[in-house]
């Protein structure tokens, strides 16, 4: 089974999904840490853009763990579809 950080196959689709599932696990960490550790000590502003990073944050996960299981499929030799 290949690694994440493999490089065989489609090196920049695996360097994006990379990037965007660390992306996505900072946004919800800090996300996380705004909305509910420090919000007394923030404004109202901040805390809505901390509580919006909790739903970007997943988000970026998400797409960017499809896009590293676009990038393993290509690496063993295609999507396997059936046409006809």
């Amino acid at each position: 089974m290949a690694a994440i950080g493999e490089t065989t196959g489609d090196p920049g689709l695996s360097r994006l999904a990379n990037k965007l599932l660390g992306g996505g696990v900072l946004l919800l960490l800090l996300g996380l840490c705004g909305a509910y550790l420090f919000d007394e000590q923030l404004s109202l502003g901040l805390q809505v853009g901390a509580h919006a990073l909790t739903i970007l944050g997943p988000a970026l996960l998400k797409v960017g763990y499809v896009m590293h299981l676009l990038a393993q499929q290509k690496r063993r030799g295609g999507l396997g579809l059936v046409t006809g």
